[in-house]
């Protein structure tokens, strides 16, 4: 059996080892590396403290996180299949490591976040 996502070197490691698989994968590893050359060493603390707010109601993160999309929409415009690849990345690395109520509740919440950014940004688009 494998652990739940407990605290906040859980959601590290889950960010971590995701971006690490995004970097490399052929729908959206272009956004990050070629979009927009993502400095990870800022990006993945940022996103650590928004996934710790949302999955263990910790109180760190507070900024609006759809305004980067949007910006990286009017480069780049985030189709379906940005959304449903980012997802599967997601989903497919708390599987790798996680397992429990917490785990769930950051596959749900994913799902959803990604369901809203594109309703917004097909919004935005057409």
């Amino acid at each position: 059996m494998k652990p739940d996502i407990k605290q906040r070197s859980d959601i590290d490691l889950l960010i971590r080892s995701f971006y690490d698989k995004v970097k490399e994968d052929d729908t959206i590893g272009i956004i990050f590396n070629e979009i927009v050359k993502m400095d990870w060493e800022h990006h993945i603390p940022v996103i650590v403290d928004f996934w710790d707010t949302m999955l263990l109601d910790a109180d760190n993160y507070h900024s609006n996180a759809m305004t980067p999309h949007f910006d990286i929409n009017k480069i780049f415009p985030l189709k379906q299949e940005h959304f449903e690849r980012w997802v599967e990345l997601f989903v497919g690395t708390i599987d790798n490591y996680f397992e429990g109520p917490v785990a769930t509740l950051a596959k749900t919440r994913a799902r959803g976040i990604a369901g809203i950014m594109k309703i917004k940004m097909d919004a935005i688009n057409k």
